[in-house]
């Protein structure tokens, strides 16, 4: 059976975020391919990952007969996050842009998952594995704009995901999301509401062509 792990960091609930509820569009379509797969669904704002300590850094370039308890316990931590990445067929994550990054809870995420010598290196132990991000964010920040060198969500993204964890990366970018709430924005609210449009029917196509990606 397919297994999808679907990561939200949005600090806005349900249809109040624009990454969730791309992320969820892509999630029906990907569960109405598999009736019978497994979701394996963590809400980073609602329930947040420790960040990286010292014990659990370090505990990775320690034998296991070595870590002290605090090490072993927070390593454990981090394998089960590590083993959830490494079990997926396919990965759906929520990134919205908060002050030009991800959310501090993404980040956290990320810092348990990269190991050297396992998800990290010559052979990482998720490579290939297909990586949706939905990167939404309240401006745009897209080549050409006025904006455009403050874009630290894609480049990083591209870095860790492809560079570093070897995954099959792809955007889906809601942009101007902000337009609707914002008056100095009103003139925008048409892009908006295209970008917004574009983001569903991305979501549903992406998830369909992965189904039948596994399939093949």
């Amino acid at each position: 059976m397919a297994t999808l792990l679907h990561i939200d960091s949005s600090v806005l609930p349900g249809e109040a975020s624009s990454s969730r509820s791309v992320t969820a569009a892509f999630r029906k379509s990907w569960e109405e391919q598999h009736p019978q797969g497994t979701v394996i669904y963590r809400d980073l704002a609602a329930n947040p990952v420790p960040h990286i300590t010292a014990d659990a850094w370090s505990a990775g370039y320690a034998a296991p007969s070595e870590r002290t308890p605090e090490q072993s316990a927070a390593f454990a931590a981090r394998v089960k996050l590590i083993e959830e990445l490494e079990q997926a067929d396919t990965v759906l994550i929520g990134a919205p842009m908060y002050n030009y990054s991800i959310p501090s809870t993404l980040k956290a995420w990320l810092d348990n998952v990269l190991l050297l010598g396992r998800t990290a290196g010559e052979t990482p132990s998720a490579q290939g594995t297909p990586v949706i991000v939905v990167a939404s964010r309240g401006g745009s920040y897209a080549p050409g704009t006025p904006r455009e060198n403050y874009e630290f969500v894609q480049n990083y993204l591209e870095a860790v995901f492809t560079g570093t964890l070897g995954l099959d990366l792809d955007f889906i970018v809601p942009e101007l999301t902000m337009a609707p709430r914002n008056p100095a924005m009103s003139e925008l609210v048409p892009l908006y509401e295209a970008s917004r449009r574009r983001a569903f029917e991305d979501a549903t196509a992406k998830a369909k062509e992965l189904a039948e990606r596994l399939a093949a």
